[in-house]
């Protein structure tokens, strides 16, 4: 029973690394071409620079908050929020108005189903932030 008590209290990085994955990418690729994205959405240059850090910032952080304290506590926490804003404006200035992710004439970037699943990631970091990791953290010293 400790195994399976383990497994689950760990099963949280799965999501955690779906989330860094995803970000970093998206992070990575848009400040490879600035220029680009700013030219592509209806908004400034410094708006695109902030979500580029946004994106990348909030892995750093996310990966940071891997200890069993409270500030890592906290990071966790802060690290999924800085991305919510991001997908908000994302599902507003793009995605809006279809919910299926596949390209159409109308919606050549897809629906908002993509973003929305990753804001409701978000919503568990934040709500959990380390709590498994404490647990594990006191279920191990206990034993």
């Amino acid at each position: 029973m400790k195994l399976q008590n383990r497994i689950n209290a760990n099963a949280h990085w799965l999501l955690r690394f779906a989330i860094v994955g995803v970000f970093l990418y998206h992070g990575i690729l848009k400040f490879s071409n600035l220029d680009g994205f700013a030219t592509m959405l209806p908004i400034s240059f410094a708006q695109v620079v902030f979500v580029a850090l946004a994106n990348v910032g909030s892995v750093l952080v996310i990966l940071g908050g891997f200890r069993n304290d409270v500030l890592s506590d906290l990071a966790t926490r802060i690290g999924a929020a800085l991305n919510i804003p991001v997908m908000i404006g994302a599902i507003s200035l793009v995605h809006w108005g279809r919910w299926n992710f596949v390209p159409t004439d109308v919606h050549p970037m897809g629906g908002m189903e993509f973003q929305v699943v990753l804001i409701l990631v978000m919503l568990y970091l934040i709500i959990t932030g380390n709590r498994n990791l404490l647990a594990v953290d006191s279920s191990t010293s206990a034993a």
